[in-house]
C-alpha cells in the first residue's frame, strides 16, 4: 500500500510540475511534458525545443505532423489497392479498412487544426469534441495496424506500411497528450449542474411509433424532422431496401439537429447497411424488436476482418436507431462476427436488440448511448473503444463453443489519454436460455488501458466470483481500469473478486464520472434525439 501511495504522490507531483510549465518553453518543461506521453523517447526525438514555443505550439506542430502522416498512409494504401498484384482477399479487405480509417483521420485532424490554429482557448464542450476526435484517431490507427497484422499474406505490403503506421500511432498519441495538457481543463463533476427538471422523464416513452404517414406527426412532436421516408419490401413505401433510403438521405457535414427519418416497416432485411461519414443526423425507426430485423452472416472465418464483418455499420455523426433488431447469424463456431459497428459520434440506440455470438456489438469509437436495449453474445460481445454508456439494458450471455468461457466486455483503450471506456449503468445481466453452466466474466482487457465500469446494475448468479478474466498472462493487469459500484444480485458479491492493481471498488464520488452527464456529455446532445436518459446516478 505504501508503495502504491508513493507512486501516486510522485505521479501527482510530476503532473502538477508539468502544469506549472505549460506556458513556458524551457527544455526541462519539454522533457517533462514528453514524459507525460506514452512514448517519451519518440516525443523528445520529434520535437525541437524552441524557447518561444508553448505547449499549444508543440501541440499544433505534432498535429500537423500527424496530418501529414495520415495523408502519406492513405496514399500508400491506395497505391497498393490499385496494384493488380494485390490479389489476397484478406489483404485487400484489410487495406480497404485502412483506406477508410486514414480518410477519417485526415478529416478529424483537419477539423481540429482548423480550430486550434486560431484559438488558444476552447470552452469545455469544444475541448470534449476535439479530445473525442483525437482519441478516435488513435483507435483508427490501431485498427488499421491490427487488421494488417491479422493478415496471413502480403508480407511486402505489411513491411512497407508498418513503419508508417507505427510512427503515425506514436505521433497521434503525442498529439493527444499535448492537446489534453494544453486545452482540456478539469471542470470538476457536473452532476449538480444538470437540474432534474431538465432531464427527460425516465418513465416517459420516446415516441408512439405508428405505422404509415402518421409517424411523421408523432416524431415531429419530439424531435426536429426534416423529412420522413418509408422502407417497405412490398413496394408500398418510398424504398424497398434500407440501403436505398440511406443513399437518398442528403449529404450533410453540418451539425444541424434536423433528422432525416427512415421508417423501416416490419420484416426481415437481409442486407448489409453502411451509413457513411457524409450521411449525418439519420434517425432509423423500426416497428419493434424482433419485428424489424436487419441480418447478415459475415465473419472472420469467412475472410472478413472483424471491422468489416458488421451487418450494420455507422460512421455518420448523430445517428439514432429505435425499435430495430441488428443480427449476425454466423454462429459461435465462426468466431468474430459483428452485428453492429458504430463509430458515429453522438449516436444513440433506444429499444433495440443486438444479436450474435463473438463480437456482437462493436462500440468502435467516439461518444455513444444505448437505452433499454437487449444484447446477446458469447466472447467479448460488447467491445471497442468508444466512450459509451449502456443504461437500463438487458445483457444476455449465451452458449459459446465447447471449451470457451463468456466475457461480456473487451474494452479497447490503448492510450492513457483517450477519453474512452465502457460504462454499464442500471443494466440487467442475466443468462440467455441456452447458457447452461458456462463460466461468465464481466470483461477482459483487450488493450493496455482497457476501462470498464459497472454501476447500479443487477448481476445474476452466472457471473464468476472472480468477476473479471485475463486476456493473456499478466497483460494490462496494472494499467487497466475496471470498477464496480453499488451493484446488486447474487453475481455482484465482490468478496472474491480479482486483486489486480487496476481493479477497484468505487464510491459515488468516483462513479459519477462515468454517468451520462459527465462521461459522454449527454445532457448537451441527447435531448435533441428524443431518447430518454438519466443524466446522473440513480
Amino acid at each position: 500500500m505504501a508503495s502504491k501511495q508513493s507512486t501516486l504522490l510522485r505521479t501527482i507531483s510530476v503532473f502538477m510540475f508539468i502544469l506549472s510549465f505549460l506556458t513556458t518553453s524551457s527544455s526541462l518543461s519539454l522533457g517533462l511534458i514528453c514524459d507525460y506521453t506514452p512514448y517519451p523517447s519518440f516525443c523528445k526525438s520529434h520535437v525541437s525545443v524552441d524557447k518561444n514555443q508553448t505547449i499549444l505550439d508543440y501541440c499544433r506542430i505534432s498535429l500537423n505532423q500527424s496530418f501529414s502522416s495520415a495523408q502519406n498512409l492513405l496514399s500508400l494504401v491506395e497505391y497498393y489497392l490499385n496494384l493488380p498484384s494485390t490479389s489476397s482477399l484478406s489483404a485487400t479487405r484489410a487495406l480497404e479498412d485502412c483506406q477508410l480509417l486514414a480518410s477519417l483521420n485526415i478529416d478529424f485532424l483537419s477539423n481540429t487544426l482548423q480550430t486550434i490554429n486560431y484559438q488558444d482557448n476552447l470552452d469545455s464542450s469544444q475541448a470534449d469534441d476535439y479530445l473525442s476526435l483525437l482519441s478516435a484517431a488513435v483507435t483508427n490507427q490501431e485498427t488499421c495496424l491490427d487488421g494488417l497484422n491479422a493478415t496471413s499474406s502480403a508480407e511486402e505490403i505489411k513491411n512497407n506500411l508498418m513503419p508508417l503506421l507505427s510512427n503515425g500511432t506514436m505521433l497521434l498519441s503525442m498529439s493527444l497528450a499535448f492537446f489534453k495538457l494544453g486545452w482540456v481543463h478539469d471542470q470538476g463533476t457536473k452532476q449538480g449542474r444538470w437540474l432534474k427538471e431538465n432531464i427527460l422523464n425516465r418513465d416517459q416513452e420516446l415516441l408512439k411509433f405508428l405505422r404509415g404517414r402518421k409517424l411523421l406527426q408523432d416524431v415531429g412532436q419530439t424531435v426536429n424532422v426534416s423529412k420522413l421516408v418509408v422502407v417497405n419490401p412490398n413496394g408500398s413505401g418510398d424504398f424497398t431496401t434500407i440501403s436505398a433510403a440511406v443513399t437518398a438521405a442528403p449529404d450533410d457535414s453540418s451539425r444541424s439537429q434536423q433528422y432525416f427519418v427512415i421508417h423501416v416497416i416490419a420484416g426481415v432485411y437481409n442486407e448489409y447497411v453502411s451509413i457513411p461519414n457524409n450521411k449525418q443526423n439519420l434517425m432509423m425507426i423500426g416497428d419493434g424488436i424482433s419485428r424489424t430485423v436487419i441480418t447478415g452472416d459475415r465473419s472472420v472465418a469467412d475472410g472478413w476482418t472483424t471491422f468489416n464483418s458488421a451487418t450494420f455499420a455507422i460512421v455518420g455523426q448523430g445517428f439514432v436507431a429505435v425499435n430495430i433488431t441488428f443480427r449476425n447469424t454466423a454462429g459461435a463456431i465462426k468466431g468474430q462476427a459483428v452485428a453492429l459497428r458504430s463509430s458515429a459520434d453522438l449516436s444513440a440506440f433506444y429499444s433495440c436488440s443486438f444479436e450474435g455470438y463473438q463480437d456482437t456489438l462493436y462500440t468502435y469509437s467516439l461518444r455513444q448511448f444505448y437505452r433499454d436495449c437487449d444484447i446477446y453474445g458469447t466472447v467479448d460481445f460488447i467491445f471497442g473503444n468508444a466512450a459509451v454508456v449502456f443504461q437500463n439494458c438487458n445483457i444476455y450471455p449465451r452458449l459459446p463453443i465447447l471449451g470457451q468461457a463468456d466475457t461480456i466486455t473487451a474494452q479497447g483503450r490503448s492510450d492513457p489519454n483517450q477519453n474512452t471506456g465502457t460504462s454499464i449503468h442500471n443494466c440487467n445481466i442475466k443468462a440467455a436460455e441456452d447458457l447452461g453452466t458456462t463460466k461468465t466474466y464481466l470483461g477482459r482487457p483487450w488493450k493496455m488501458y482497457s476501462r470498464t465500469v459497472y454501476m447500479q446494475s443487477f448481476m445474476d448468479s452466472l457471473i464468476d466470483p472472480a468477476g473479471w478474466d485475463q486476456w493473456t498472462g499478466n497483460f494490462a493487469l496494472s494499467t487497466l481500469y475496471y470498477a464496480e459500484f453499488s451493484n446488486r444480485g447474487p453475481g455482484s458479491d465482490t468478496s472474491q473478486r480479482v486483486t489486480w492493481p487496476g481493479y477497484h471498488i468505487i464510491d459515488a464520488t468516483v462513479a459519477v464520472n462515468f454517468t451520462v452527464s459527465n462521461f459522454i456529455q449527454g445532457q448537451s446532445w441527447l435531448p435533441s434525439t428524443g431518447v430518454p436518459f438519466d443524466a446522473a446516478l440513480l
